[in-house]
C-alpha cells in the first residue's frame, strides 16, 4: 500500500504539470486551432489577441482590442470563441503557414502566453484529447492495475 502511493505521488508530481499549457496549438486539414488559457482577472474586461510570429515580424490574426486591427492575410478567415471556465479559443480557417517555425501567441488582460512550434510536430486537433487526457489515463490504468493484482 505504502509502495502504491509513492508510485501514484511521483506520477502525481511528474504528469499533472503537463496539464497547466497556457497555450496549445493542434491543426486540422483546413484550419488551426489555438486555445489561450489564461484566466480572466476579476473586474476587467477581457481582452484578447491572437498572433504568430515568423522571424522578427508579429501578425495579429484576431483581436478585440480597441485600436489593433488584424492583419489584411487574416480578415474574415478567423473566428473566437469564449472556453469555458476560462479563456478563448481562436480558429484560422484556410491554413497555408510556410514556414518551419512558428511561434504563436496569445495575450488576454495584458498578460501573454506563447508557443513555439515546428511544421512537423504540430499535433492532429482529434488528438487533443488524448494529448490531455493521457496522464490521466495512465493514472487511472496504474490504479486498476494495483487493485487487482
Amino acid at each position: 500500500m505504502l509502495k502504491s502511493l509513492f508510485v501514484f505521488g511521483v506520477l502525481g508530481v511528474l504528469l499533472i504539470p503537463a496539464q497547466c499549457d497556457r497555450i496549445s496549438v493542434c491543426v486540422d486539414d483546413v484550419y488551426i486551432r489555438v486555445d489561450c488559457l489564461i484566466p480572466p482577472k476579476p473586474n476587467t474586461i477581457a481582452n484578447y489577441r491572437f498572433s504568430w510570429s515568423t522571424g522578427t515580424k508579429e501578425y495579429i490574426i484576431n483581436t478585440n482590442v480597441s485600436g489593433l486591427s488584424p492583419d489584411k492575410q487574416f480578415k474574415d478567415k478567423s473566428f473566437v470563441q469564449e472556453l469555458d471556465p476560462q479563456g478563448y479559443r481562436m480558429t484560422l480557417t484556410g491554413y497555408t503557414d510556410k514556414h518551419q517555425t512558428t511561434t504563436y501567441m496569445c495575450n488576454m488582460c495584458g498578460e501573454t502566453a506563447s508557443i513555439i512550434v515546428d511544421q512537423e510536430q504540430l499535433v492532429q486537433c482529434s488528438a487533443m484529447f488524448l494529448k490531455s487526457a493521457g496522464s490521466w489515463i495512465v493514472c487511472l490504468l496504474l490504479f486498476f492495475y494495483q487493485t487487482h493484482s
